[in-house]
């Protein structure tokens, strides 16, 4: 077993070391997120409409 760890820890600390630029990028805060956002909620509450529907008509 601890073969296993000594032989990937190299490999875990560059797949981090690796990953830290893309902690770093710039983005607007500004920018609104409602399309998609708002397609998720009324697909959501469609469903659980149809899912409430299907409970009243089992019982």
């Amino acid at each position: 077993m601890k073969h296993i760890i000594y032989k990937s820890l190299p490999l875990v600390a560059f797949f981090m070391i690796a990953s830290m630029p893309l902690f770093a990028q710039n983005c607007n805060p500004n920018v609104p997120i409602d399309g998609g956002l708002s397609a998720l909620l009324v697909a959501g509450a469609g469903y659980g409409l149809k899912k409430i529907n299907d409970k009243r008509k089992e019982k």
